[in-house]
């Protein structure tokens, strides 16, 4: 039997460079994976979750409708998995969640951030006043979490700054999810309560400490972690990846 088809979804902040490197990882392993575009292009067209989960829809348009799918996503793309899997034609194995933001459903960005880091929430709502963009990151910004200059200056090209529409828009809601075994892969302290939230929903949990783009630093312990997290996930079909 085949494993499912491996489904990585980048935050819809960055673009698909985000999980490139990653991907090209999983493949050398043997896995058959698609890294999903973002139909929201220029990046603020609304409502923007309808346009990113638009994007991984079209992003696996010519896979089969019966090839299981499980659904991989970074940051901002967590929040947008349970929609994501209630959009696709083919059936959800499971879904991971990257050192991001679970779902808070029905309510905005913003709010689910006032939730988990009122102190991040404040700021990224300063960030945002008098009608500013955010992510505005530079060079300079990423230089710690991203050494390497041409992986960072290739993130910061496809960087997609999001006016305030977007941080207050509500997510829709979807019954009855999950509807596919979880997990979550927690990098920085930022998430930690989430992977808490995870880990306390009896999900499988792992942790790299490390930088939020960690995937873009050590994508082979990235994709070994994913590796390990989906041979977890109950009844999965993935054998657990060699070591040594």
């Amino acid at each position: 039997m085949l494993d499912p088809l491996i489904v990585l979804v980048p935050s819809p902040l960055v673009g698909p460079f985000s999980w490139s490197l990653v991907a090209d990882e999983l493949e050398d392993r043997g896995r058959q994976v698609i890294v999903s575009t973002d139909l929201s292009d220029p990046p603020n067209v609304e409502p923007a979750w309808h346009h990113a989960t638009g994007g991984v829809v079209a992003s696996l348009r010519w896979v089969a409708s019966d090839r299981p799918a499980v659904i991989i996503g970074h940051s901002n793309a967590g929040p947008l998995l349970p929609v994501i899997g209630s959009s696709l034609a083919q059936p959800v194995a499971g879904y991971l969640f990257v050192d991001g933001r679970l779902p808070h459903e029905g309510i905005s960005r913003l709010d689910a951030l006032e939730v988990i880091d009122p102190a991040l929430a404040a700021d990224r709502l300063a960030a945002l006043a008098n009608g500013r963009v955010y992510p505005t990151w530079t060079d300079e910004d990423l230089r710690e979490l991203i050494p390497d200059r041409a992986r960072r200056h290739a993130l910061l090209a496809e960087m997609r700054p999001r006016r305030p529409e977007y941080w207050t828009e509500p997510l829709p809601e979807v019954p009855a999810w999950p509807d596919a075994p979880c997990g979550y892969l927690l990098f920085s302290s930022t998430y930690r309560a989430e992977a808490d939230r995870a880990r306390q929903a009896g999900w499988p949990t792992r942790e790299l400490p490390a930088g939020h783009f960690h995937l873009l630093v050590d994508p082979a312990a990235v994709a070994d972690a994913l590796l390990g997290l989906l041979a977890e996930l109950p009844g999965s079909h993935y054998q657990r990846p060699n070591v040594g």
